[in-house]
């Protein structure tokens, strides 16, 4: 007998999103210490607590517990796993259930009671909320929304521990046999959500024992008059139809069985709603309906079902079109039998199903034939293996999210196409929204993963980080060890990123790395500054509080950002120096006669041969208006008239303004002078490129470029040295037409 991982919440891990992963395998007669005798002691242990109480639906408690336990044994489920059916009911009994239970039952029983136990809580609300509804319209949607997150929930749960699902699904069969019993009338939502969520979930884990009749008690509360009418079809000419199908199925059996083919056939039995259903979905009259006469034939191994195939076509008239090969091509749910409909000698349908015994074992139980409560170690015993089985598992999940996908793609289920569920190379299952990349993939199980991500490998097969993922899938990232994202993840036009989490992790990436290099760059301009001063001893952190900010790094940046004036500084270095120019100032001497002041290059009004420099704070260049302002040991720093520091620095020193001006032949002298441009557009793919064309073709030298991308929109800065800065306009003018760009001006 196979072994099957799943992951088992009893284990602690250090992160939640680490999910530990241990063997299961199928119920045995040895058992661990802790579950010895575990269903006689967890009802003795459950009886004085649930003996007296009843559900909110009126039933016993410990009657339906007793039911549960005996429908888990109907499919397979081990002693253990109805013990701990008792056990999830008393949790609601207890002051501290996980202790209590754990210490009387062990970690394992206490972990699958607390799981299911809040389950239960979590449709409990449910139910309780979609009845709080004050009107129909609400009520509908509050049921879609419900029914989505309970889905949600659920999938979720079976990362964790398939044995809750099993759990869930008796209790849920058992609520409707009581109805069905007692004739009371069923609360709101109970039948609904067991014909659409749990008969759906319990056919894609192949338990159609259960599937059935949940189908069929859950319709005949939602429509009692087509179910009684359709049962009353059924029941008017049932002794003749059995009559019919028997003696068909002697001769069969007895056919086969002459002919070398050990078979045992027996009858189907009909169910209302199967029945209904093909009824409305081909249109159908009760007549017509090929199924409501039904055999099964069993037989030993794969060669003999084709060859009990090939008798009865031989000797009923087949209808070509109702054969399916679900042997050859499975069911997703791993679904296995031949399906035939012939007619017999009164022209009478009857439908044929042939199978082997392990193909009718997992027919009518599914995955519960294979799953039980862990009843072993990693090493297994009784000589059964517990390790190697990893196909399995991907197999059961990946049955489970193709039911969510199918459950999201009927019309009359909520939609549920806004998010996929992959699998990790360890078989965790990650949540992620439609059209999600490997790369949304790696940022969603770990920061470090989104950004050393450099391939992936999609079951397998490497694939460009672009692929959109599909459900189901197993994903593997390559990484680097050391690195960070491209900037061609933020182009959306390139398709790297949907998440809004994965996006976030890579803007808030390269905006450290700005920040960090516009920090490196004010360190360094203050470090040169207080080796000038002769300051280099003072503590920068002390200089920073000074200055009024919460940190050097906050100073660092801000004068990195051109935001903060090295004077401001200088002046707390130098702080009992008068505010009027000293006697080392430069002096201001009247122009000689011989003097032309109107000669080519920048001319100080007044003053000859004084030293000038432009402010890189606002980068004049001709014919800006400008005026100068002398500094200390570096002559006269021209600003714009409308820069704003040159505003600031006038306020505190208006008495070193000085005028300034433009000499008459700029053109001649070739000077030519950087001024900065800030250009906002949409990313795209060959924004920058595009850009530097224009200027290119306009002869205008780009020495600088500094850009970054937020929420799609880049934010771009060229330095472009212009002779003129009239000109400059009509170049800004052609950016601006560029496809895609918001705004172009100089800054």
């Amino acid at each position: 007998m196979k072994s099957l991982y799943i992951a088992d919440p009893s284990n602690a891990t250090p992160h939640a999103s680490e999910k530990a992963v241990l063997p299961v395998v199928a119920a045995t007669a040895h058992s661990l210490p802790e579950q010895t005798n575990a269903l006689v002691r967890a009802r003795a242990f459950a009886e004085p607590l649930l003996a007296s109480e009843s559900l909110d639906t009126g039933e016993n408690i410990l009657a339906h517990s007793d039911a549960v336990a005996a429908i888990l044994r109907g499919i397979g489920g081990s002693e253990a796993m109805q013990a701990a059916g008792y056990l999830v009911y008393a949790c609601d009994h207890l002051n501290k259930p996980q202790e209590v239970i754990a210490k009387a039952f062990g970690d394992n029983f206490a972990a699958l009671a607390i799981e299911t136990t809040k389950l239960v809580r979590v449709q409990r609300h449910a139910r309780q909320t979609r009845l709080a509804g004050d009107a129909p319209s609400n009520a509908m949607a509050q049921t879609a929304a419900v029914q989505t997150e309970n889905v949600r929930k659920m999938l979720l749960a079976f990362s964790r521990d398939l044995r809750v699902v099993m759990l869930r699904l008796a209790s849920r069969l058992q609520t409707l046999r009581y109805f069905a019993a007692t004739k009371r009338p069923i609360p709101d939502g109970l039948a609904a959500e067991a014909l659409h969520v749990f008969a759906p979930l319990a056919n894609r884990l192949g338990i159609w024992e259960l599937k059935w009749e949940m189908e069929d008690l859950a319709f005949r509360f939602l429509e009692p008059d087509t179910y009684k009418q359709v049962a009353k079809l059924l029941d008017e000419k049932r002794v003749e139809r059995e009559v019919s199908v028997e003696r068909m199925r002697a001769q069969l059996e007895q056919d086969l069985n002459a002919h070398g083919i050990a078979a045992k056939v027996s009858g189907r039995p009909k169910h209302i709603y199967s029945i209904v259903k093909k009824m409305r979905g081909k249109s159908l009259g009760f007549e017509q309906v090929f199924d409501v006469r039904a055999m099964r034939v069993v037989v030993s191994n794969v060669p003999d079902c084709y060859g009990a195939l090939s008798w009865v076509h031989s000797h009923f008239n087949a209808i070509a079109e109702e054969f399916d090969d679900y042997i050859a091509k499975p069911k997703v749910n791993g679904y296995q039998s031949l399906h035939t409909v012939v007619r017999d000698a009164n022209g009478q349908p009857t439908e044929i199903q042939i199978r082997t015994q392990d193909m009718h074992e997992h027919a009518e139980n599914g995955v519960a034939a294979h799953w039980a409560y862990k009843e072993a170690g990693a090493k297994g015993y009784a000589g059964v293996s517990a390790s190697g089985d990893y196909d399995n598992k991907i197999a059961v999940l990946r049955q489970l999210l193709a039911w969510q996908r199918d459950l999201s793609s009927s019309p009359n289920q909520p939609v549920l196409d806004d998010h996929i569920y992959v699998l990790t190379p360890d078989a965790a299952i990650i949540e992620l929204p439609q059209g999600a990349t490997a790369v949304d993939f790696a940022y969603s199980v770990h920061t470090s993963l989104g950004h050393r991500c450099r391939g992936a490998r999609l079951d397998g097969v490497m694939v460009p980080l672009q692929t959109p993922l599909k459900n189901g899938q197993t994903v593997e990232i390559t990484t680097v060890k050391e690195g960070g994202p491209s900037r061609d993840w933020l182009n959306l036009e390139l398709g790297y990123l949907v998440s809004h989490r994965a996006k976030t992790k890579v803007r808030a990436w390269f905006n450290a790395l700005a920040i960090a290099e516009t920090t490196a760059k004010g360190r360094e301009t203050v470090e040169k500054l207080l080796q000038r001063e002769g300051k280099t001893a003072i503590k920068l952190e002390d200089l920073a509080t000074q200055l009024g900010f919460a940190s050097a790094d906050a100073l660092f940046e801000s004068v990195g950002k051109d935001e903060f004036s090295l004077r401001t500084i200088e002046q707390l270095l130098r702080p009992n120096e008068p505010a009027q120019f000293d006697a080392e100032a430069p002096l201001i001497r009247k122009p000689r006669s011989g003097d032309n002041p109107r000669k080519g290059g920048l001319l100080v009004v007044g003053v000859d041969s004084l030293m000038t420099q432009m402010a890189k704070c606002c980068k004049p260049a001709p014919p800006d208006a400008i005026v100068g302002f002398v500094t200390r040991g570096k002559g006269v720093s021209v600003h714009r008239a409308d820069c704003s520091n040159l505003a600031e620095m006038v306020a505190k020193n208006g008495e070193r303004l000085i005028d300034v001006e433009w000499g008459l032949n700029q053109a001649a002298t070739g000077s030519v002078y950087p001024v900065d441009v800030a250009v906002q557009a949409r990313d795209r793919t060959g924004l920058l490129r595009d850009i530097s064309e224009v200027f290119t073709k306009e002869k205008m030298n780009v020495i600088g470029v500094q850009t970054q991308s937020i929420k799609g929109i880049a934010w771009m800065t060229f330095t472009v040295e212009v002779s003129d800065s009239g000109r400059l306009n009509k170049v800004l003018g052609l950016v601006a037409e560029l496809p895609g760009v918001k705004s172009a001006r100089r800054k």
